[in-house]
């Protein structure tokens, strides 16, 4: 049986200056995706799809999926200005990606069973990984029930800048309710902070579920996902940096009862690269790990 993750690292990186993606964090140029795909192999994930972009495919195999291709099945998917439009006309000045929601509608001829989504530039911990795997190879989830490990705000916040968060509002049984992307989240002293594109501003108390982007879809998120980009396209300036994110996805497809998604809490630590000084504390979390043995110091040796 196919336990596939979908790891999406198609961002142009543009607040951290580079490809944070490909950037080291490692004490031998281990990058944060090469600590996933560890931990997604431990857990029993046989099967690795990368969304990527092509004038970066020879670097990102070079520098990253080279190092395990003989470890887990390896594929690929690209998210070029141009996939999946649906037949609606291509927009020549869009440079940035469609976001998220489009970001995994790409990989729809490459995934055909249950699967898991995470971010290339994200550290997620071997539970959650552990917890989103026993979700989608369970067997017992219909074609509409999906599931995400929620994270505590607090725990998911740079220190060097403003952050995106899906914030999330569950019900007694743990099921989501709505979620919200709230952008320009901030820490701030007594938790955190979020500004709307008014400029007004919103506190946050710090203990609020969010997504960090871990998910567990069944394949029939692809026709909704082709359903609300052909509609984003046509409702949206297409040539603007709006995206179609998959909070605003998942909300409009539990709004309108399409879908249940299963909030799957875990206290795992989280970090992440937002900025470049980010890399810093990254780099410092992963020596710790190493240090408590979680981790070899090289990761993939024959």
């Amino acid at each position: 049986m196919k336990s596939t993750l979908l790891v999406l690292a198609a961002g142009l990186g543009t607040r951290y200056g580079g490809l944070k993606q490909i950037d080291d964090v490692g004490p031998h140029g281990q990058t944060l995706i090469d600590y996933s795909v560890y931990d997604a192999i431990r857990v029993g994930f046989n099967r690795i799809v990368f969304v990527i972009r092509h004038y970066f495919e020879e670097e990102f195999k070079e520098k990253v999926s080279s190092k395990f291709d003989r470890f887990v099945d390896t594929a690929y998917a690209y998210q070029e200005i141009d996939a999946c439009l649906g037949g609606l006309p291509l927009v020549e000045d869009r440079q940035k990606p469609w976001g998220t929601g489009h970001a995994i509608l790409v990989s729809k001829d490459v995934i055909d069973e249950p699967f898991a989504v995470m971010n290339a530039d994200d550290y997620y911990g071997i539970n959650a990984l552990k917890t989103i795997i026993e979700f989608i190879s369970a067997g017992q989830a219909s074609s509409r029930d999906h599931a995400m490990v929620g994270y505590t705000l607090r725990n998911t916040l740079s220190e060097y800048g403003s952050v995106s968060r899906g914030v999330c509002d569950c019900d007694g049984d743990t099921f989501l309710k709505t979620i919200v992307e709230r952008k320009n989240v901030q820490k701030t002293a007594d938790g955190a902070r979020y500004v709307d594109p008014d400029g007004s501003a919103h506190s946050l108390i710090g203990d609020e579920i969010v997504s960090m982007n871990l998910w567990g879809f069944q394949p029939s998120i692809f026709d909704h996902l082709q359903a609300q980009f052909g509609q984003f396209l046509r409702d949206q300036d297409a040539s603007s940096n709006a995206e179609l994110l998959i909070p605003s996805v998942v909300d409009d497809l539990i709004k309108s009862r399409k879908a249940t998604v299963k909030v799957l809490k875990t206290e795992d630590s989280w970090f992440g690269v937002t900025y470049r000084q980010d890399k810093e504390v990254a780099a410092q979390c992963i020596r710790k790990l190493t240090d408590e043995g979680l981790y070899p110091e090289k990761l993939w040796r024959s």
